[in-house]
Formats: C-alpha cells, structure tokens, sequence
C-alpha cells in the first residue's frame, strides 16, 4: 500500500531550514510569510524572489495560508468586506506570482452562531449571502489563476456546515479544510464529533488538512505524537478519498516537523 507523502507549514526562515527535508520526497508546501496585513500592504516581491530560490528543484504543490487577522468572510458590514476584499485581492498577487495553488481562509461559523443559527430565522442564508458578498470576487480570480481557497474550520461544532456553504459557490476555487487540532478542541470542549467525523463529512470536497495534534481544550499546535488525537481513525477516513489533499503539519515548533512526520511513519500512517 503506498503511503500519503506529508508536507507543512512553514515561514521562508524555515523553510531554509527545512529546505532538504522538503524536496527529498518532494512533499506539498504551504507558506506562512504572507499572512499579515504589514506584509501584503507592502513590498512583498523581496519575499516571492526568495521563494523563488528556495524552492529550486522543487516539485510538490505550493500553497499559502491567506490572511484571516481581525475579520470573518461573512462580514455583515459593507466596509468590512471592502477590507477582506483587498487582502485577498493582494494574497492572490501573492499566490499569482509565486505560483501557489491553494490559500487557506477561516471558516466564518462560530460558536456562537451554531447555538442560534435556527433561533434567527433566515441566519443560516444570510451567512452564505455574506461571503458571497465578501470573498465573491476572490473566488472569481481563483478560478481565473488555477487557485483554490480552503475554507478551514476554526470553531465549526457542525462538520457538515462548511459544505453547505462551501457547495453554494458551485465552484472547483471552494473546498473544504479540516484542521485537526481545531476539530479535536471542538470534541472535546463544545461538543463537537470526533476528528474522523469532520474527515468522513467533507469526503472528497476536503483538499487540504492541517495536521496538529491537542488536548482537546485549547489550539495547541503541538507536535504529531504529543496529544490525544487518534491518528490511526483520522488516516483511516483519509484512505476513504480520491481527492489527494494536501497533507500540510501545522505546528508552533516547526523544528520538530521531521518528528511529527516520523511519528506517523512509525505508525504506518503516512510518510
């Protein structure tokens, strides 16, 4: 059986770290030096020519964590939408120029709006109406630069929500993300299913996961190995799909990334 090849999450100073480790199996990327609004507002091309060098000789799938600082996609506030507008507008830039395929944004669904979605009547149409109007034209010019955008849970509770919102676009730009620590907080503090669950909801919608592992009680972002995710029912539900997501460790010590991937090596889960 051929194993799922493993990428991560990294700034370019990592990424110069872990550079070899990266183009040894030719594993999947994702930047995180384009998040903030400093750095799209500004001269980014410095950035994209080091990207450029970096991955010389580098043939797995590029991708970007977009901007998600201060504002949700379903903004309610025509001049909010204004803002996430032009910060997407410049991640795409970003993504056009350095040749990325994916950009992760935030799920818009809260905590919140999961106890009162159906005690407003007509909330869960308008959210939907409210990144329409807010992202609307991004997912335009995704389509135009071969782009997807991830839509990723954060305090999703209901794994089914995102698709929903995710299918209202009808467009191959929209996809679901799964992150597994923030679905493993959900378990374990507000009460949603467990990781797999959020896996087998998405089926082959899901292109793209981050791998973290967690305690179930807060966003850890710890090394894979050191919380309480079960890894085995999580690569169990990815077996399921024909959709190859992206694979991409997502932890705050990016030194350990090696060990996360081995961890699940030893595990006969992935590579």
């Amino acid at each position: 059986m051929t194993l799922p090849i493993l990428g991560a999450a990294m700034t370019l100073d990592e990424l110069e770290i872990h550079r070899n480790w990266l183009i040894d199996k030719q594993r999947d990327l994702e930047l995180q030096s384009f998040v903030d609004a400093e750095v799209l507002s500004g001269d980014w091309s410095p950035l994209v020519d080091r990207t450029k060098k970096l991955l010389d000789g580098h043939t797995g799938r590029v991708g970007i964590h977009g901007p998600f600082w201060g504002f949700s996609i379903a903004s309610q506030d025509p001049g909010i939408r204004a803002v996430v507008a032009q910060r997407l507008s410049q991640a795409l830039d970003v993504s056009e120029a350095i040749g990325a395929t994916h950009m992760v944004i935030h799920s818009p669904y809260t905590t919140w709006s999961y106890n009162n979605l159906d005690n407003n009547p007509g909330e869960r149409e308008r959210i939907i109406d409210y990144t329409h109007r807010t992202i609307g034209e991004a997912v335009k010019r995704a389509e135009d630069i071969g782009l997807t955008m991830v839509v990723e849970n954060i305090e999703d509770i209901d794994p089914h929500i995102r698709n929903t919102l995710v299918d209202s676009f009808a467009s191959p730009a929209v996809t679901v993300s799964i992150d597994t620590g923030h679905a493993h907080y959900a378990h374990g503090s507000t009460g949603g299913p467990p990781v797999d669950y959020f896996v087998h909801a998405a089926g082959n919608r899901l292109q793209h996961v981050h791998l973290q592992d967690a305690d179930g009680y807060a966003d850890r972002h710890w090394s894979l190995g050191e919380g309480t995710i079960r890894w085995h029912s999580v690569f169990a539900a990815l077996a399921r799909l024909t959709s190859n997501p992206r694979l991409i460790i997502e932890i705050k010590d990016k030194s350990k990334i090696p060990a996360s991937a081995a961890y699940l090596a030893s595990l006969g889960l992935a590579e």
